[in-house]
């Protein structure tokens, strides 16, 4: 597995026993932490550090039929909006390239969201409607927008 690092960034996997310690950061992209629980221990993690602090994880999962799929992408909100998101997504595909043929995510169909994953180069594969009405314990609403259904995009590898 190819590290990636500059001067001030380091993308790193997160050890198994460590990867509640970063329950925060993951409650960023998914307040439910039930939800969480669904694919943490199956999920490979990875932290992004600046200058040795944690600002930023993404969880991924092996789908089956060489898909992996992103289940959580969260930077601490200072740090977002300076491509990081972005840095851990190419990492992502860079390093899955030759063993998964897509990487895919869903996500709520939010203007925040979805449009942050075309520029990453994802397109809109298929829904679940009601997913978000089905599965959360409590509406979720992001940028004013409550969210329903869950929308998954795919970029090829």
């Amino acid at each position: 597995m190819t590290r990636w690092y500059n001067d001030a960034m380091n993308i790193r996997r997160v050890s198994e026993r460590s990867k509640r310690d970063y329950l925060q950061l993951l409650l960023l992209a998914d307040e439910q932490e039930d939800m969480i629980d669904r694919y943490l221990g199956r999920g490979t993690m990875f932290a992004l550090d600046i200058a040795g602090k944690t600002v930023g994880v993404c969880v991924v999962t092996d789908e089956g039929d060489r898909v992996l799929e992103i289940k959580n992408l969260a930077v601490d909100p200072a740090y977002q909006r300076r491509g990081l998101g972005r840095a851990l997504i190419e990492f992502i595909a860079r390093n899955a390239k030759g063993t998964y043929d897509t990487l895919q995510v869903g996500t709520g169909d939010s203007p925040l969201t979805v449009p942050f994953y075309e520029a990453c180069g994802f397109v809109r594969h298929h829904r679940i409607e009601h997913f978000f009405i089905d599965n959360y314990d409590h509406p979720i609403v992001e940028a004013g927008v409550l969210l329903k259904d869950m929308v998954y995009l795919r970029r090829s590898l």
